[in-house]
């Protein structure tokens, strides 16, 4: 075999300096491929199991983001804008809640959006604290009000899902409270976040506590899975408001919860947690055992920063 050349030995270094300086993420445990939004750097992104960025694009504000089953992404420019993009980043589709449908004018933010398998997208719109799906051509099919104790455009509502039976599962944070809707806009089911005998404490980091919650997870056991936002913690409710698993601040060797956002149950019985504002000293997505075994994380402070509120995995398991 013959010697490489000067050539193809520099390509071979450019080549090799190319890839660290792209496959800045750190995984533990099996590499993931996963969708990844940071209001910070304002940068959503998939992420290859070998830690370079397959694809990417700007934003501005997000909570939320979904990887279509067409392959086009569903995500939001800013608080008032949804969109879908194709790979290439062209906008197929659009709904601004700022102008549309009886908002202009008014204080608006959506923080919470999903396609539905009609077709339509729901739309959770804070300030009117409404939520609504609309069709391909933005007209509203079906709305209901929430009920918001405290109203806040920036904080009547974090993560927001459609169940299987077509009633919604609301996080609501200035509230701290789940709420489960009917179609009619009832609510059938409510759990006040606990504050566990603590007092609230202002801040976004480690420090703070709450119970601003994020997320809620109708899981197939019936049983609910919550985000608690800076409330440091995961916890599995049962229908009848039971605390039957929990992961707290401290519970996970080395790793500080700071605001829980996004929870999932994966197939194999781990549960995935969003860890944001946490410090570049602990991972910012966590999949743990039933146990609290840690099995995997996900770090990449270079082309993500301290406020990724959006973590899921590409493919799942």
């Amino acid at each position: 075999m013959n010697a490489p050349s000067l050539k193809s030995l520099v390509g071979l270094a450019l080549a090799a300096l190319l890839l660290a300086s792209t496959a800045s993420a750190a995984q533990t445990g099996v590499p993931r491929r996963v969708l990844a939004g940071d209001d910070s750097t304002r940068r959503l992104a998939i992420i290859s199991p070998n830690g370079s960025i397959e694809w990417e694009m700007k934003v501005g504000a997000i909570h939320d983001a979904w990887i279509l089953p067409n392959g086009n992404i569903l995500t939001q420019q800013g608080w008032q804008k949804v969109v879908e993009v194709t790979r290439d980043h062209q906008v197929v589709w659009e709904y601004n809640s700022g102008t549309q449908n009886g908002n202009a004018g008014k204080r608006v933010e959506v923080h919470a959006f999903q396609r539905l398998p009609n077709g339509r997208t729901m739309i959770a719109e804070s300030g009117p604290s409404r939520i609504i799906e609309v069709d391909a051509k933005g007209a509203i099919r079906h709305e209901i009000r929430m009920k918001v104790n405290h109203p806040n455009p920036h904080s009547d509502t974090r993560l927001v899902r459609r169940l299987s039976n077509g009633r919604y599962l609301v996080a609501h944070e200035s509230d701290g409270a789940v709420r489960e809707y009917d179609r009619k806009g009832t609510v059938v089911w409510e759990y006040e976040v606990p504050l566990f005998g603590k007092q609230p404490k202002g801040g976004h980091g480690p420090e703070a506590f709450g119970n601003q919650v994020f997320s809620a997870i109708r899981l197939k056991n019936g049983n609910t899975l919550i985000g608690t936002g800076n409330g440091h913690s995961v916890l599995e409710v049962t229908p009848k408001k039971e605390i039957v698993w929990k992961v707290e601040q401290n519970d996970l060797p080395g790793i500080t919860l700071a605001w829980v956002t996004r929870v999932e149950r994966l197939a194999n019985g781990n549960t995935l947690i969003g860890n944001c504002h946490a410090g570049p000293e602990n991972p910012q997505i966590i999949e743990v055992t039933p146990q609290k075994q840690v099995v995997w994380t996900f770090k990449d402070f270079k082309n993500f920063g301290n406020s990724m509120p959006v973590q899921t995995l590409v493919d799942a398991r």
